[in-house]
Parts: C-alpha cells; sequence; structure tokens
C-alpha cells in the first residue's frame, strides 16, 4: 500500500464521518399528530387518525406529511414560513380554516412542537 492510497482512504474515511455527523446535527422535525376529524391540505382530506408531519431534508420549505409509520406519503408539498401567531402555545401544532359544516377543516400553517416558526400550506 502506498502513502497515497493510505491518504486517499483517511480522506474518505474523514469525508465520510463529516457527512454523518452533519446528518445528526441537522435532527428530525418530524412531529407526530393525531386528529379526531377529518382535515384536509391542498388537494387531499386526511382521514381521523395520526400522521407524521416533517420537512423533507434538503428543503425546509418542502412538508411531507405521511401516515404513522412512515410507509405511505399523502401530501408533499412547498410552504412559506409562518410566524407562530402571539400568544399561541409553543404545544399548538397547526392552525384551522374556516369551512361549511361537513367539510374536512384545511391546515393552514404546521408549527413544529416548540418552535417559533411554521409553515404556512399553500391553497
Amino acid at each position: 500500500m502506498t502513502n497515497k492510497s493510505v491518504r486517499v482512504g483517511c480522506a474518505a474515511a474523514a469525508l465520510a464521518l463529516t457527512l454523518a455527523g452533519s446528518a445528526i446535527a441537522l435532527g428530525s422535525h418530524e412531529n407526530r399528530l393525531t386528529f379526531n376529524r377529518p382535515v384536509s391540505l391542498p388537494g387531499v382530506v386526511l382521514p381521523a387518525g395520526s400522521y407524521s408531519f416533517d420537512t423533507h431534508w434538503d428543503n425546509p420549505n418542502v412538508v411531507i406529511v405521511r401516515n404513522k409509520e412512515r410507509s405511505k406519503v399523502f401530501y408533499m408539498g412547498f410552504t412559506t414560513q409562518a410566524v407562530r401567531p402571539n400568544g399561541m402555545s409553543l404545544k399548538t401544532s397547526v392552525t384551522l380554516g374556516e369551512v361549511k359544516a361537513n367539510e374536512a377543516s384545511p391546515i393552514t400553517a404546521w408549527y413544529e412542537i416548540g418552535q417559533a416558526v411554521g409553515h404556512k400550506f399553500r391553497y
């Protein structure tokens, strides 16, 4: 083995560790939310149940909503930044829009639990 091979191998290992550390440092933005009645997102109605809300690993303005097992995607779309309204509890995760009786309430924004800035859905 030559010195050049050892240097290339060490550089590759260092790069792999750096990338792995970056992925861990980014952390997850996932929140598991449960709705006791149907709600809607642009183009989709979510039946009552539990869902995983998360941001795309490469673009925090893309929100992905999956079933609670994370095996089926119900929604993936661009959002705009939304500042949490004054007085809203950091434990409140969504805001809902108004609808007529017997319609699914649209989720207007998702606020990651504990965060001051959230994601406004584009209707």
